[in-house]
């Protein structure tokens, strides 16, 4: 019996010091992973992963000579580890793939099947991902770098993402690593769109302030005593400052829709009143043009909630577009009707003209800033291609939407689909 107690009495010192060890070195690895977080860089779902692992791995017994329990009890933190990483890894918005340092998945988030789909345990990511910058991280994170310098991954399919990788260690004692896809497609959706818009607001001022100049240039020269001349180049360059203007104002306009953030508007427009308001103010346009604008609209009270300025602000856009385009049809429809979707009331507000229509494959596009069907046309009517970009704003800060219908020859209907109360 008293060997049997003087043996308990040494296991329970040597559990003790084992304990005491581990807890040095516990303490140890969680200031040297600080230390490579904080002057490193590295990513913070590696710094969690890496704490994980430490707590784990200095629960492990050190000596050589195991017995079952120990190593049950490795068995058993080995799972916890592992399930530690996963829920870890669960949390990650980000898709995220953790792989051995033989390129195989060891795990992957929800996050990540949903991106690149057909991901298993145990796959190859060499083979999955065959891009020359993904195998150049890859045998960048395995050949023992801290942290590999992050890189840029198109995936083509189903649709065009592009993502910017970066793969760490999660730790040297465990042989895992991460690769961590922070996806970039708005953002670059975003910058090509600002180029564009900077490069034809750009062309856009340019070519009348081109022609200015070049009149100007006319008049102290050679046209210089010759008043005919001087008169119609006058009028050229009026027409041309007024054409800046209404680009201006309308890239000003645009600007301050894009700026407001979506709030459903607190205050009710009658359409009835608002729409005929927008017909009195372009009836001179009509009749200039040659049109006749008649009214179809529903009975009862035709009451949305709205913002009255701007929504006269689209009738006005959309009936004086019919008025300009469609004047080769003779009259413009405006009506108003109930919704025909059941779950979602409200008004279907459509102006159709009768003129030469728009060709199907320009109706996706209709709506994007400085796209014009006909670009002479747009300018001898003094458009500035922003009218439907502007419409299509102020219908989203409404919860509402534009569909276009046309066929060549025929004419073309645009309907706003507005909820009601």
């Amino acid at each position: 019996m008293a060997e049997t107690g003087a043996g308990q009495d040494n296991k329970r010192q040597a559990l003790a010091a084992r304990l005491s060890r581990n807890r040095w070195l516990l303490g140890a690895g969680v200031l040297a992973v600080l230390a490579v977080y904080f002057f490193a860089g590295a990513s913070f779902y590696v710094l969690v992963l890496a704490l994980a692992a430490l707590a784990t791995a200095a629960m492990l017994p050190a000596d050589a000579e195991r017995q079952p329990a120990d190593t049950g009890a490795a068995i058993e933190a080995s799972g916890l580890q592992r399930l530690s990483g996963e829920y870890l890894a669960a949390a990650v918005a980000d898709p995220l793939i953790i792989f051995d340092h033989s390129a195989a998945m060891v795990h992957a988030n929800a996050a990540a099947f949903a991106a690149f789909g057909g991901l298993a345990p145990g796959m190859s990511l060499a083979l999955k991902f065959r891009a020359p910058e993904m195998q150049a991280l890859l045998d960048g994170i395995l050949s023992g770098q801290v942290a590999a310098d992050a890189v840029d991954y198109t995936e083509k399919l189903p649709v065009e993402r592009t993502y910017r990788v970066s793969a760490s260690t999660v730790g040297h004692a465990t042989g895992l690593y991460v690769l961590v896809f922070k996806d970039q497609s708005e953002t670059r959706r975003i910058d090509r769109m600002r180029a564009d818009f900077i490069a034809n607001a750009s062309h856009e001022l340019r070519t009348p302030l081109a022609s200015i100049a070049g009149f100007i240039e006319t008049l102290r020269g050679p046209a210089r005593n010759d008043p005919a001349a001087r008169d119609q180049f006058l009028q050229i360059m009026q027409n041309q400052t007024g054409r800046m203007a209404r680009l201006i104002d309308d890239l000003l306009s645009l600007s301050r829709l894009e700026m407001k953030p979506y709030l459903r508007p607190g205050t009710e427009v009658d359409l009835r009143q608002t729409i005929d308001s927008v017909i009195d103010s372009l009836a001179p346009l009509a009749r200039e043009n040659g049109i006749v604008i008649e009214r179809e609209f529903a009975d009862g009270p035709l009451v949305v909630p709205g913002d009255r300025d701007e929504l006269f602000q689209v009738f006005e856009n959309l009936l004086e577009n019919a008025c300009k385009y469609g004047q080769s049809g003779g009259h413009v429809t405006v009506s108003i009707a109930g919704a025909e979707d059941e779950e979602q009331p409200g008004f279907d507000v459509t102006i159709r003209d009768y003129g030469p229509g728009i060709a199907e494959e320009h109706i996706p596009r209709i709506t994007e800033r400085f796209y014009r069907v006909d670009v002479e046309n747009s300018r001898t009517q003094k458009g500035t291609g922003l009218g439907l970009s502007i419409v299509k704003h102020i219908l989203t800060r409404h919860n509402a939407r534009l569909s276009i219908k046309s066929e060549v020859g025929k004419g073309a209907a645009f309907t706003v689909h507005l909820p009601a109360r």
